[in-house]
């Protein structure tokens, strides 16, 4: 009886083999798994499949000759030293799979959006970087500062989005105020935040914080922002709001980290 079962199990082993419902193990996706990107206070592990990188407000009216912050005498050079770092790290997000999701500052044509007639974010923007006002963008276009689909809030070309990628209008600080951002999160899975964009003290900081309050961990890569207000100073706004997200709300680390960590990866997986 025994033996009748043993031929029994073979027949059945080779009947199913030759049917093709044995299948060799497809091979490891090279993208799958957890990536350690080195940080501070300590390294991180992150999964690229519950990654998002955050590109917080890299439009011309931040980062551009002409824009909002340049007409208004606000430094841009260390937003524009910011780009290049961003590109090479959306390019090595992008290949490993994750989510991009671009917030842009800008508000609707009828400033309705601003705030209440004696808030500080509708005073403080009106007086001091003239959102609203006309203007005859650097292309030739007529454009109107920190408006919604004008040259103003469109994204700096060396960062422009593509067909994949998330764009969320923002009209406030931070990105999650009146917006669908942890509703986007949460639908994709995402659990870490790389942060890049500007600036360092105030939107993108604005944005860690309420990430944080929300349990997404978050990741600041230190080169591709920047902070204006307080460059001058011994110790400067961006370091000491790099120092909070350090020490309280999440890791900092930088480009060079990121880009290595995933080329390790691939050389792992090339083994």
């Amino acid at each position: 009886m025994q033996s009748l079962i043993v031929r029994l199990l073979v027949v059945a082993f080779l009947v199913a083999q030759s049917s093709g419902e044995l299948e060799a193990a497809p091979p490891a996706d090279p993208k799958a798994g957890p990536v350690t990107l080195d940080a501070k206070p300590e390294p991180i592990a992150i999964d690229p499949a519950h990654t998002a990188v955050i590109v917080v407000d890299m439009e011309n009216d931040f980062a551009a000759k002409g824009g909002m912050f340049d007409r208004a005498g606000i430094d841009i050079s260390g937003a524009q030293k910011a780009i290049a770092p961003t590109a090479k790290v959306l390019a090595d997000a992008r290949q490993a799979g994750m989510k991009i999701i671009y917030l842009k500052m800008g508000y609707r044509a009828d400033l309705s959006d601003l705030g209440a007639p004696d808030s500080v974010n509708r005073t403080r923007h009106l007086k001091v970087l003239g959102v609203g006002q006309k203007i005859q963008a650097p292309d030739g276009r007529e454009s109107r500062v920190l408006i919604r689909d004008t040259w103003g809030t469109d994204i700096v070309p060396e960062l422009k989005s593509e067909p994949k990628d998330i764009v969320i209008y923002k009209t406030r600080f931070s990105g999650f105020y009146q917006t669908d951002l942890d509703a986007t999160l949460k639908k994709f899975g995402i659990k870490y935040l790389i942060f890049t964009g500007v600036t360092t003290s105030i939107c993108v900081e604005s944005t860690v914080r309420d990430a944080m309050f929300r349990d997404y961990l978050c990741i600041l890569l230190n080169d591709c922002m920047s902070e204006p207000i307080g460059n001058d100073l011994p110790r400067t706004n961006h370091e000491a709001s790099l120092l909070n997200v350090e020490r309280l709300f999440g890791w900092v680390s930088n480009s060079e980290q990121f880009v290595k960590a995933f080329t390790e990866k691939q050389k792992r997986a090339g083994q």
